[in-house]
C-alpha cells in the first residue's frame, strides 16, 4: 500500500474552491476522516502521516486539508466554521454519506460541531485534546500564550518555544520539524488564518464577542452529540490541559475518556501505538 505524500495526495473541486486531501485504504464502506488541528505550519498530512498506514489497513482514510492553512483554497470566514463547512462539501463531493472522524484539537472542535449540527454525517467521533472549556487550569493556557506570541511577531525562537510546549519529549522537536513548520507558517494564507485565530487583537475581540453573545458556546451544546465518542488526551498537555476533558466527558451522552501518560498535545504522534490501539478498539465496538 502506497502511503507516501505524492502517492496519497488528491484534489477535488467544490463550489468554494479546491480541497486537497490524502486517501488510502480499500475499505470503501468504512470511511474514516482525519481532521487536523491549528498552529504554525500545521497541515493534515503533518498531523497524521505517521498514522495513515495503520488506519488504512481497516478503513478507507481521508486526511482533509482545511481551507486557509496554505494547502486547500482559502475561503472567507472564521477558520473553525469554514473547516466544518469544508468537511461537508468534501463529503458531498465524494458521495460520502457518513463517516467516523478523528479530530486533533481544532479538528476535534470541528468534529463536535458537525456531530451537533449534522448528526447523520458522523458515525463515531474521536477527539485529541482541545475540546471543552478550561475548568481548573488558566485560560489561555501556556501553550496558547506562546502561540499568541508567535502569531503577533513570528520568529524561529518563538516557534521553537511553542513546539516544545506541544510535546512531553522535546527530542521530537527536531531541526527538520522546526524548518518544516517555519516554512509553512510564513505562507500568506496560513499567516492570515493564524492572525484570525490567535493574534492578540483577534483574541480580545473573541472574548468580547463571547461575553456579549446571547447564545451558548459550542461546548455547552455537547449534550446534543449522539454518536459514540472517544476523548483522548495527553496527561501533560500544556495547550489544552486535561481538566478540559471533564466537561465533554460528562456532557456527551456516549463518551469515554482515555488519558495517556508522558504525552503532550500530539497524542497521535507521541503515544502513537497506544493511541492507534485505543482508537481501533473503539471503532470496532
Amino acid at each position: 500500500m502506497d502511503v507516501t505524500y505524492e502517492g496519497t495526495r488528491r484534489e477535488i473541486a467544490t463550489d468554494e474552491g479546491v480541497i486537497v486531501y490524502h486517501e488510502a485504504g480499500e475499505h470503501n464502506d468504512d470511511a474514516l476522516l482525519l481532521l487536523h488541528g491549528s498552529g504554525p505550519g500545521v497541515t493534515g498530512w503533518r498531523n497524521y502521516r505517521g498514522n495513515l498506514e495503520y488506519f488504512a489497513r481497516t478503513h478507507h482514510c481521508y486526511i482533509v486539508e482545511f481551507p486557509g492553512f496554505g494547502v486547500s483554497d482559502a475561503v472567507e470566514g472564521h477558520p473553525v466554521l469554514t473547516a466544518g463547512s469544508s468537511v461537508i462539501r468534501f463529503m458531498d463531493a465524494l458521495g460520502i454519506e457518513s463517516a467516523a472522524m478523528i479530530g486533533n484539537s481544532m479538528g476535534g472542535v470541528v468534529g463536535v460541531n458537525l456531530a451537533i449540527k449534522h448528526p447523520d454525517r458522523v458515525r463515531k467521533l474521536v477527539t485529541i485534546g482541545g475540546v471543552g472549556p478550561n475548568i481548573f487550569s488558566s485560560s489561555p493556557s501556556e501553550g496558547l500564550r506562546l502561540l499568541q506570541e508567535f502569531t503577533d511577531a513570528p520568529d524561529r525562537d518563538k516557534l521553537v518555544r511553542w513546539l516544545n510546549a506541544m510535546v512531553y519529549d522535546r527530542a521530537l522537536v527536531t531541526d527538520e520539524l522546526i524548518e518544516e513548520r517555519w516554512e509553512a507558517a510564513i505562507n500568506p494564507d496560513a499567516a492570515k488564518t493564524a492572525a484570525m485565530m490567535y493574534g492578540s487583537a483577534a483574541f480580545e475581540m473573541q472574548q468580547k464577542f463571547l461575553a456579549d453573545a446571547d447564545f451558548p458556546p459550542y461546548w455547552a451544546m455537547m449534550h446534543k452529540v449522539k454518536c459514540p465518542t472517544l476523548l483522548t488526551w495527553g496527561r501533560d498537555d500544556r495547550v489544552s490541559p486535561p481538566d478540559m476533558s471533564l466537561a465533554p466527558m460528562r456532557l456527551i451522552p456516549d463518551a469515554q475518556l482515555n488519558i495517556f501518560p508522558k504525552c503532550g498535545h500530539w497524542v497521535m504522534i507521541e503515544a502513537k501505538a497506544a493511541f492507534e490501539a485505543s482508537v481501533t478498539a473503539f471503532l470496532d465496538q
